[in-house]
This record gives structure tokens, C-alpha cells and sequence, in this order.
């Protein structure tokens, strides 16, 4: 378990972090959301040790994080920050013995790893030569080649296109999996909502909002309901206790007092002919952000 207690942190008179509180949980992986300048970058360098905090703690179970701890880390900084001459499996093998490993394992798992993010026939290219989608991916691997026990990742799907931010989903749910905690920021809520198991918001230096994804669904989520119908759902608006959000032909969102209003309105569609669908309407972490953010 990873956990941040008090964090705050100044650059001047500007207070950059808040009191921020969150967990990390061992096999789970933790979206952390905000917008520019809300903190998660200065957040994370705290937790690797590249910014000192003003004041609260940093823990890897229980314990203060030394910088031994740190070293067990794998960290992907938003900047790419490998060597750009260097060629693709020459930087990992590399990064893999400075944490340790041994020349032949070292090459075996860089390779592995290389592989399954889609770089297996760019071994021997430079990274200055590769696309930017393709650095970002080398510079995930670099982030995991050592087999960290903590992964801290700041917008690790940056720049990716749709079948590699695919590839990276598998290789960080795999990691996971295998009890690593993993922290990883990003802007793509809808890929965050897909991935992760909990949420951590952040806006103006201050938690907002945290715990597991779908109990933050049911405790900002809204008490709407989608109907979808073979005519016309214009009569939603005369029923009691019914507000009406949204129609078109068909179709309507709205929003019910009670159970009861609720039921009658199924009751009266079915009546009317089919029901195509009749579900409460799904809460996006978009719309999550927005609320908790104001």
C-alpha cells in the first residue's frame, strides 16, 4: 500500500499541494485526474523523491519511503527522458542493469517486454528515429523492464493510437495483477474510466474526490433514466412526479421522484407498445470530474 499523508507543497507564495491524502492499494490501478496545474505532476515527483514536500508524509506500507524504496520504483516522467542515440533494446537492457539485473536476463526480459508493446522489429533503431507514439512506448517499457514493485505513471497513453493504448492496458492490468500498485495520470478520462480500479481527483492542489470507481459512480451518479421505445415518448411530460431531460421521438432521459413514478412510467410505455430498453442512464467520469471540480 502506498499512501500519501498531509502532502503540501509551496513554490513561493503559491500553495501547489493541500493537505493531499490518498491510497494506492497493492493490485490496484489508481487513476489520478485534474486539470493543468491542479498537482498531479508535482504529486508524483514527491513520490519518487525528486521534490521534497513542505510538510506530510509519503508510506510503502506503513513505513516512510527511503530511497532504496524509491529504486524498487518504476517511474514514467510526461517528458521523455531516454537517451536518444541510443537504440531501443540497447536503452532498456541497460536501464534493467543499472537496477540490478544480470546481462542475459536483463536482455531476455527488455526483449520480452519490447516485444508485447509492439517494438520487436525496432531492437535496433535509435529512439530519436522512432514516432512519437513508438518513443512513448519505449519509454513505458523503460518504466517496467526492472519488474518494479510501485508503478508511478504520468500520462503514460499520451500520443498513443487506439490499438497501442490497447497493447499498454494489457501490460499495466498485468502488472496489477501481479500486486503491483499503479498510480497513473491522464488527461483521456475515457480511458482511465475503462482502466483503473479507483479514482483520485485533484483541483487546485486538493483531493476532491477519491475511492473505488464504482462507488464513486453511486455517490455522484445521477437518478436519470433512458427510455428507448418504438414511438413517441412525448407523453413522459404530462406524467406526475417525471422530469423530463431530454427526448427525441423515441427516445427520453428523465428523472423520477420515487420508485413508484419510476415504475409507472415502464408500465405505461409497455403499454403503448414496445420497449426497446429501460435502464438508469450510466455516469461518465467526465461528468464525475465536473461535478466534484466546481
Amino acid at each position: 500500500m502506498l499512501e500519501l499523508n498531509d502532502v503540501t507543497k509551496r513554490y513561493g507564495e503559491r500553495l501547489a499541494l493541500d493537505a493531499v491524502s490518498f491510497s494506492v492499494g497493492d493490485g490496484r490501478l489508481t487513476g489520478f485526474v485534474g486539470g493543468n496545474g491542479a498537482g498531479k505532476t508535482t504529486t508524483m515527483r514527491i513520490i519518487l523523491g525528486v521534490l521534497a514536500a513542505d510538510g506530510g508524509s509519503v508510506s510503502l506500507d506503513g513505513a516512510t519511503l527511503t530511497a532504496a524504496d524509491r529504486r524498487r520504483f518504476g517511474y514514467m516522467p510526461e517528458e521523455r527522458g531516454l537517451y536518444p542515440k541510443m537504440k531501443v533494446l540497447e536503452q532498456a537492457v541497460y536501464l534493467a542493469r543499472l537496477h540490478g539485473w544480470a546481462p542475459a536476463a536483463a536482455r531476455r526480459n527488455a526483449s520480452e517486454l519490447l516485444d508485447r508493446l509492439g517494438l520487436g522489429e525496432r531492437f535496433d533503431d535509435t529512439i530519436e528515429s522512432l514516432s512519437l507514439g513508438n518513443q512513448q512506448r519505449a519509454q513505458i517499457a523503460a518504466a517496467l523492464v526492472h519488474h518494479p514493485e510501485v508503478l508511478v505513471l504520468d500520462e503514460p497513453f499520451s500520443g498513443l493510437d487506439p490499438i497501442a493504448v490497447e497493447t499498454v492496458q494489457g501490460v499495466l492490468a498485468d502488472a496489477a495483477a501481479g500486486g503491483v500498485p499503479v498510480l497513473f495520470s491522464s488527461h483521456q478520462l475515457d480511458i482511465v474510466e475503462r482502466l483503473c480500479d479507483d479514482l483520485v481527483i485533484i483541483a487546485g492542489g486538493r483531493i476532491a474526490a477519491s475511492g473505488a470507481r464504482d462507488a464513486l459512480r453511486a455517490e455522484h451518479g445521477s437518478e436519470r433514466w433512458e427510455l428507448l421505445t418504438d414511438g413517441d415518448t412525448g407523453w413522459l411530460r404530462e406524467r406526475a412526479g417525471i422530469t423530463v431531460a431530454e427526448f427525441d421521438g423515441g427516445w427520453a432521459v428523465f428523472e423520477a421522484e420515487s420508485d413508484a413514478a419510476r415504475q409507472a412510467v415502464l408500465a405505461e410505455a409497455v403499454s403503448r407498445g414496445e420497449v426497446v430498453s429501460f435502464t438508469r442512464e450510466h455516469t461518465t467520469l467526465a461528468q464525475i470530474f465536473k461535478e466534484v471540480v466546481r
